[in-house]
């Protein structure tokens, strides 16, 4: 080898040979130390992994400093170990800094994990959500109203937490809002952001309940800001309101045996708000006119005349009586609107024929 090799030939080709290897160990915090760090490296990924893997380091570094300042007697690796140790030391602070920052309420985790978990929300995400509400809980009393029909107004979207919330109209039961459920996702839904309204429904807690609520000028500014967010409310909305809708649709089968498609415009009829007793009866007046069936040509020839049929009698429209005094629910009166409606399940024979 030429003597004019550069210091990296000579490291490869020519190592410096050991002259003697000394027969006693390092000592304990030596071994200590490398143990420690094969069991830091093995940590896992997210927060809590770096916050084991930087403590077990900062632990083997401290045995290495140990070593040189007992055992080896080098001031450069006590200086070296101790200067990585102080690295850990403030990795683990910030570590600590970010978790405490990170940190919400018990109700806020276990919507994350409930709602937003399953379809992969980035934690990021979920937090500018919780922001826009300011990441408040509020609590309903038993037999407290959330909303009263006609009086209170639409300016908010709210997500109730826990207990059971009653829907109801003009007296009659609905539905039950359930925890992880808006509770007034038709009316936000019903409205565009220039609209005002009020609730058509009233919505009183049945056990004591606690919700969170956005307040609705803040929480349109975060969806027209975010297009992800929303898109995330909206698929949470949507299915939220499909299922207030099957809710009904299975109530009616459970008590009539008949189950009726959401699709159908004389369902949206039945769940809006009821019409005049003036639109009632042109809209029945139509019905019995286009129900009306054609009168076949006669086979035979009559050899006397006879009167002609007397015209039918228009059906007169009854006023229904009050539901309060026959104990009749919701369902009664959305089956009597339904056999009133064309195009509904009530003109077909059976069930196979209306799925044609």
């Amino acid at each position: 080898m030429s003597r004019n090799s550069s210091p990296w030939d000579q490291l490869l080709f020519q190592p410096p040979l050991c002259e003697g290897w000394k027969q006693n160990d390092e000592g304990a915090a030596y071994h200590l130390g490398n143990c420690i760090l094969l069991l830091g490296y093995m940590g896992g990924s997210g927060i809590f992994g770096s916050i084991y893997i930087f403590s077990l380091l900062a632990t083997g570094y401290i045995c290495y400093a140990l070593w040189g300042w007992l055992n080896a007697c080098g001031l450069d690796i006590f200086i070296w170990n101790m200067l990585l140790v102080m690295a850990c030391v403030l990795q683990l602070a910030h570590l600590v800094y970010r978790l405490h920052k990170d940190t919400f309420l018990e109700e806020f985790d276990l919507l994350y994990k409930t709602l937003c978990q399953p379809l992969q929300v980035p934690f990021e995400v979920y937090k500018e959500i919780v922001k826009c509400c300011e990441e408040k809980v509020l609590s309903l009393a038993r037999d407290q109203n959330y909303a009263v029909e006609g009086k209170t107004p639409i300016n908010c979207l709210s997500l109730l937490l826990s207990g059971r919330v009653r829907v109801s109209q003009d007296g009659q039961f609905l539905h039950y809002v359930f925890p992880y459920q808006f509770l007034d996702s038709p009316e936000w839904e019903s409205l565009r952001p220039s609209e005002e309204g009020t609730f058509q429904v009233t919505l009183t807690a049945e056990t004591d309940c606690s919700y969170i609520t956005w307040p609705r000028r803040k929480l349109y500014l975060l969806l027209a800001k975010d297009r992800y967010i929303a898109r995330l409310f909206s698929v949470f909305l949507g299915y939220d309101i499909s299922e207030k809708l099957y809710a009904l649709n299975d109530k009616l089968f459970a008590k009539f045996g008949l189950r009726f498609d959401i699709r159908l415009p004389s369902l949206h009829h039945v769940l809006g708000p009821a019409s005049s007793q003036v639109e009632a009866e042109k809209e029945l007046d139509e019905w019995e006119e286009r129900a009306m069936p054609h009168r076949p040509m006669s086979t035979f020839v009559q050899t006397a005349t006879s009167a002609p049929p007397p015209p039918p009698s228009a059906r007169p429209k009854m006023p229904r009586p009050d539901s309060a005094l026959l104990g009749e629910d919701s369902t009664s009166l959305v089956l009597e609107d339904f056999a009133e409606l064309s195009g509904s399940f009530m003109d077909y024979v059976s069930e196979g024929e209306y799925m044609k």
